[in-house]
């Protein structure tokens, strides 16, 4: 597995469905009653996040903690970045307390890519200005295999504010990567002009595309990163780009509607679409603790260098060989096969 991830551009189709055939067993997890297993027991997991986050921060802080790793919650507020620290001084002290993994959210593109070159942990992108977020794009398609048998031929919009989105960006990249088929829609002035480079095709009419679909995601309308007024009102948007009940009833009974949240309801989309049992919002959530848990095993997991002498004296079954640091394909979460007794013990 790789080290860091970064983009979903450095995943494989391979790599991909691996790390979503690992979080189908560690979804499990999340319906016992003790929410844990011992796979990451002794491990560090920093969120380090320099913009303001509800989902993707609670959803890593839950992944690493049912894993059994410990967590340290990092926001510019109440620390030394607010005192002027530096990124590389802040990456530099993190890197001393002996953390194995950063989860970074930040507002510049490209601020994740510049952390590894000062720290030996793996970074994971939360989010990084309008460029990416990979485990967005994962967890969004584990949530639309558990209603299709195959990526292969599926048809997706992605509607709204794409030009500042870094999840339809990675969700573009990841399902065409997979075999499907994309269509960016929106105000021409929402759509940058480089999207067809990512495999994707441009519409600027949503009713055209509405009644083809498997799958219309919607997309909120980033005002805070918009520097200049990209439609004439909000009550236009919603009029022409907005998914209404009129505009759901044209889509197939079977076409899912999702949302990377959080939701301007009213706005991108109607308030009583956003709670239709097609609309599979709040199980992207959901989705989204699995996913990560399934990241942060296979990066950190298999790797025996990081593993300490005790644990490997005390556990030797659930080491990776020094010259084989990966995972194999076939292997399942070792931690998932303990019973829940001996799970909760080690809590």
């Amino acid at each position: 597995m790789i080290k860091h991830l970064l983009s979903i551009n450095q995943l494989s189709r391979e790599q991909v469905m691996r790390i979503l055939d690992t979080a189908e067993s560690f979804r499990e997890v999340g319906t016992r009653v003790i929410k844990k297993v011992p796979a990451l027991r002794g491990r560090t997991v920093v969120n380090l996040f320099y913009e303001n986050s509800t989902r993707t921060r609670i959803s890593f802080e839950l992944a690493a903690k049912r894993l059994s790793a410990d967590v340290i919650n990092f926001s510019t507020s109440g620390s030394s970045v607010s005192k002027g620290e530096s990124l590389k001084d802040t990456a530099l002290t993190l890197q001393a307390m002996g953390a194995d993994a950063i989860v970074m959210r930040h507002s510049s593109s490209g601020a994740p890519h510049t952390l590894t070159k000062w720290v030996h942990a793996s970074v994971l992108n939360a989010g990084d200005g309008t460029h990416e977020h990979p485990t967005q794009a994962l967890l969004d398609l584990f949530t639309i295999r558990e209603h299709f048998p195959s990526f292969e031929g599926l048809r997706m919009a992605i509607v709204g504010d794409v030009r500042h989105s870094r999840v339809a960006r990675s969700l573009t990249l990841a399902t065409v990567k997979m075999g499907g088929d994309v269509t960016l829609v929106g105000p021409p002035t929402l759509i940058p002009p480089q999207a067809e480079q990512w495999g994707a095709h441009i519409s600027y009419d949503l009713d055209e595309v509405l009644p083809k679909l498997d799958v219309c995601y919607m997309l909120r309308v980033q005002r805070e990163r918009q520097r200049q007024q990209y439609f004439p009102s909000v009550r236009e948007y919603s009029r022409r780009w907005g998914l209404s009940p009129a505009r759901v009833r044209a889509m197939p009974e079977e076409a899912l509607v999702m949302h990377p949240g959080p939701m301007n309801r009213g706005v991108e989309i109607a308030s009583d679409v956003a709670d239709l049992p097609r609309a599979v919002i709040t199980d992207q959530v959901t989705n989204g603790i699995a996913v990560r848990m399934s990241l942060l095993y296979l990066m950190l997991g298999g790797d025996a260098s990081k593993t300490a002498p005790q644990e490997r004296a005390a556990e030797p079954e659930r080491t990776a060989e020094p010259d084989q640091p990966e995972l194999q394909p076939e292997a399942q979460p070792e931690g998932l096969r303990l019973p829940q007794t001996e799970g909760a013990s080690r809590g």
